[in-house]
């Protein structure tokens, strides 16, 4: 029994005292419980008490259902970075983008805070056997941990899942089990073989497993905490209360791609405490992101439904997100935005997703696996929308790695050949490889000139050119740089802002212009600036294409200069 935590009914209200073994209300008999402390006692000394802990999911020990705070079994989860996105944000007009990299937890995805809590709670029950259905990542975290407690593991997987990912859970001992059906088939498959076993044996039943839930709320201290040591306290103008503002921020947004849902519900959680323990005063707008293909959310928000009609056959490549049935869990997600911070559901094709892991790893150097990327891609479908301002904080779920990489995801022609000719032996050594390297020389390349006078933006021009195409790159920071540049090197196209001082990018037009050598130089003019009448009048017939600041992807732009130095 767990002194410091009770769970409570949803259904009824009743409290019961918490144990891993009890899974049901001892009033209603209603399986949907929640975790609950004493708040007003934790919340007297807990910003104290953590300043000298590690910065790890165990940070927060008072506010989890187990007894140990340093179980043998952790392998450090939790704790993962808050990075500040700075060329994704400046491409989509976002300055204040974050990541949350959870990538970095020991299996390389926040599922691993799921397992570490539950598994610990499991060890301490003293139950020895454990069944759950998974589309992969689950599996993964719950076979690594239940390894280190001494648990055996039965997973089972919809035929869906990559074999790569099937051979990783097996390699920890764990029985798999491949289910030739959906998901939603699987877990009632699990639901019954774990009702045939003996007594002692736990199934991971997802929202409603109290462990499970809490382990999600983690996320949410952490953005706090994390946000706060980045940007700062709220300032009085920030907070709900000008006179007492709280000692921690949160974002304006938080978003994440979700199947089941138990994660969003968990981080919704987690800021619903600190909120009652008087550490935030505000609840962030929530953005739960499904694939098009696998949306009953997304088709239950937009006709403002309390339940989600099951999709009986998803149709989407990115297996990890197709759950067809969320059942209660879209109902309680939808209770709790709706009564807090608000937000959305919005769902994106496959191919979008796709699209988002190339630009996150152009521009960001992140890589990441499919099911991350419909939170991405999500993210730049609510910009564009408008749904997301310039001025918002947001904070993106990174939630897991790329490996394996699906095949259609990089396609054909990501790697060029150099084939080195057989040496004849009076050649000199050096003459075979340097014939070979003038192919693929910069010389033999279209010369694009870079000219804005803030360097992070030349900067991310440059990168987006750099990881699309083959070009020879110049950059200049003023209108006189750009025209005098444009004379010198002559190049077949230029990237142009608008707003520079002195000479601005209409001068410089000009000045290409009335030069015969420069004149059939072409101009893409990316700028901020939102033209007048007479402004775009100035500019047509004079530039080949005008592009928004915020409003393109990195393919587009490039997909732009390529068509037009062929």
């Amino acid at each position: 029994m767990y002194i410091h935590v009770t769970a409570e009914c949803l259904d009824c209200g009743q409290r019961d005292p918490y144990t891993p073994k009890v899974i049901a209300c001892s009033k209603c008999g209603s399986g949907w419980r929640e975790a609950r402390y004493d708040y007003q006692a934790i919340s007297k000394t807990i910003l104290e008490d953590i300043r000298n802990r590690p910065f790890d999911i165990w940070r927060f020990y008072e506010l989890l259902p187990v007894q140990d705070h340093h179980p043998a079994i952790s392998m450090g989860e939790g704790g993962t970075p808050l990075l500040r996105a700075t060329s994704l944000g400046l491409m989509l007009g976002c300055p204040n983008l974050y990541i949350k990299d959870e990538r970095q937890n020991p299996t390389n995805s926040f599922k691993d805070r799921q397992a570490s809590i539950t598994v610990t709670a499991l060890k301490e029950a003293g139950i020895t056997e454990t069944v759950l259905a998974s589309t992969g990542n689950v599996a993964i975290s719950y076979s690594a941990y239940t390894s280190r407690a001494g648990i055996k593991l039965w997973a089972f997987l919809t035929s869906l899942v990559p074999a790569e990912k099937m051979r990783e859970v097996a390699i920890y001992g764990t029985q798999v089990i491949k289910v030739t059906a959906s998901y939603d088939q699987a877990k009632k498959v699990a639901v019954e073989f774990a009702s045939q076993r003996e007594h002692g044996t736990y199934l991971d039943r997802g929202v409603r497993s109290i462990p499970a839930l809490e382990a999600m709320k983690t996320i949410a201290y952490e953005i706090a905490e994390q946000l706060t040591s980045a940007v700062g306290k709220p300032t009085p103008d920030e907070s709900t209360d000008p006179e007492n503002p709280p000692p921690w921020r949160t974002p304006d947004w938080y978003i994440q791609a979700v199947s089941g849902g138990m994660g969003p519900v968990g981080v919704l959680k987690g800021f619903e405490e600190l909120k009652e323990m008087g550490i935030i005063d505000r609840i962030p707008a929530v953005a739960c992101i499904q694939t098009e293909g696998c949306a009953p959310m997304v088709h239950a928000w937009k006709a403002n439904l309390d339940e989600a009609e099951p999709v009986l056959s998803p149709r989407t490549n990115i297996a990890t997100l197709a759950t067809g049935d969320p059942g209660r869990t879209y109902t309680e997600l939808r209770k709790r935005m709706l009564r807090n911070g608000g937000g959305t559901f919005e769902s994106v094709t496959d191919e979008e997703a796709f699209r988002a892991i190339h630009v996150l790893a152009k521009m960001e150097g992140l890589s990441m696996e499919p099911a991350s990327a419909v939170a991405f891609a999500g993210l730049v479908k609510m910009v564009r929308s408008g749904q997301i301002k310039p001025s918002d904080t947001i904070v993106v779920n990174l939630t897991g790695h790329t490996l394996p990489v699906e095949k259609m995801i990089l396609g054909e022609g990501w790697a060029r050949n150099l084939e080195l000719p057989t040496q004849v032996a009076e050649d000199k050594p050096e003459e075979g490889l340097l014939s070979a390297l003038s192919r693929i020389s910069p010389e033999r390349y279209p010369r694009i000139a870079i000219v804005d006078d803030h360097p992070d933006a030349r900067r991310l021009v440059r990168r987006i050119l750099q990881s699309q195409g083959e070009y020879t790159l110049f950059e200049a920071e003023n209108g006189k740089e750009a025209v005098a540049l444009a004379q010198k090197e002559l190049p077949d196209l230029m990237v142009l802002d608008l707003m520079m001082p002195e000479m601005d990018g209409f001068a410089v037009i000009d000045a290409l212009k009335a030069n015969e050598a420069t004149a059939s130089i072409s101009v893409v003019v990316v700028t901020a600036k939102e033209l007048t009448s007479d402004e775009e009048a100035r500019l047509k017939g004079r530039i080949d294409t005008l592009m928004q600041k915020g409003e393109f992807l990195s393919d587009e732009l490039s997909d732009e200069v390529r068509s037009l130095t062929k």
